[in-house]
């Protein structure tokens, strides 16, 4: 087999990103064998020369194709909380399923209705790397939501880190409160901080 160079700035790899470089199911299955390529399920694979700067953000598409990076996870991310996160935490669409759940890294998954999961997504390019990730408002506005779930004092911590930004936007802010049903909490806590 001739050699087979991957380039070593990309993390993750899809089966259809290996085709499209002209490895057959046989060379692929070869360089799995020679320890090159991690196979994680059957359509991705962990590029084992990897040299970049490491994430487990990365793996979030390879086991939830429709994963968005969500709450503590993007809190942490936007450098809006001091709380380390245990696992990544991805919001997938409610009807979706995910095939495996990794050992590691370790995820926990957050079932958004279908408007709730599509609003304020972005992606994030870290050189060959990317993944989807909510933008800071619409991470604010779900840590309010779900202040229960993530606890008083993290979204606190979170609101008011937020409302020190040069770059916030808070008619974003309140537009993002308005469509995900929790304006008026949103609007108190802004009253009480600001």
């Amino acid at each position: 087999m001739e050699t087979v160079v991957l380039p070593e700035d990309q993390k993750i790899f899809s089966m259809q990103e290996l085709k499209g470089r002209g490895l057959s199911q046989y060379k692929i299955s070869k360089l799995v064998n020679m320890g090159k390529l991690i196979k994680l399920n059957k359509s991705y694979f962990e590029n084992v020369n990897y040299c970049g700067e490491e994430s487990d953000f990365y793996y979030v598409e390879a086991y939830a194709p429709k994963g968005v990076i969500c709450l503590l996870s993007a809190a942490s991310y936007y450098n809006l909380t001091t709380y380390i996160p245990d696992a990544v935490d991805i919001a997938i669409p409610r009807k979706a399923k995910m095939s495996t759940i990794p050992d590691w890294p370790p995820m926990k998954v957050h079932y958004y209705t279908n408007d709730r999961h599509d609003i304020g997504v972005i992606t994030v390019k870290e050189g060959k790397n990317e993944f989807q990730i909510y933008n800071i408002e619409k991470t604010v506005v779900d840590i309010v939501y779900y202040r229960e779930n993530v606890g008083i004092e993290e979204t606190k911590e979170i609101l008011i880190t937020y409302l020190r930004k040069n770059n916030r936007n808070l008619n974003r802010l309140i537009k993002y409160a308005e469509l995900m049903k929790c304006e008026k909490v949103m609007r108190q806590y802004l009253e009480v901080l600001v």
